[in-house]
């Protein structure tokens, strides 16, 4: 009786010990998940921060290069896609858009020195170089969020915490479009 006393001790002894370990594996998985969360608010907000900018941008490069409706309208389209992305991955998908019809705008006004020269316009473009580091910071700061979590999951012995509360890998992140791999050619 005393030796069945012993072992059932035992044993209650090792299942808190385990269930402790696997609630102390869970917090660290949810931690790593909201570390996620609030590294996307950040690049969120920087986002929302370019988009509020660039129909100041858009007007100011209206003003001189009406004819030039294409690229502007591609930007406004663009910027409309990412104020209605809903999720992390449309988001990306419309910043990626955006990213591209910002560089064919700016290639317009490469082709207006009055417009390069207004005091708005490099005030605007000041601002919108700020913002861009800003993004580019906030984005590597959340994939390396969203790669620590991954890790976190897949890694033994937390993938049987991950397994068993339901964690699920996390694919949302920025990558560089394939065209960004080719260097540009300078030619004179």
């Amino acid at each position: 009786m005393k030796v069945a006393l012993i072992v059932i001790g035992v044993l209650v002894l090792i299942a808190l010990i385990f269930g402790g370990w696997m609630m102390g594996m869970r917090n660290d998985l949810v931690v790593a998940r909201e570390d996620i969360n609030g590294k996307w608010a950040q690049v969120d907000v920087a986002m929302q921060r370019r988009a509020d900018l660039i129909p100041n941008l858009v007007e100011t490069v209206k003003g001189f290069a009406k004819h030039e409706e294409g690229a502007i309208q591609a930007v406004a389209n663009a910027r409309a896609a990412l104020v209605g992305a809903r999720n992390p991955q449309e988001k990306i998908a419309a910043n990626n858009q955006l990213d591209g019809a910002l560089g064919r705008l700016l290639v317009v006004v490469e082709n207006y020195p009055n417009l390069k020269a207004n005091e708005n316009f490099l005030h605007l473009q000041d601002e919108l170089a700020g913002t861009e580091n800003r993004i580019a910071v906030e984005r590597r700061k959340y994939n390396e969020a969203v790669q620590k979590y991954n890790t976190s999951i897949e890694l033994f012995p937390a993938n049987l915490a991950a397994g068993l509360f339901g964690f699920q890998r996390n694919d949302a992140y920025f990558k560089a479009d394939a065209g960004a791999r080719t260097a540009p050619q300078v030619k004179f």
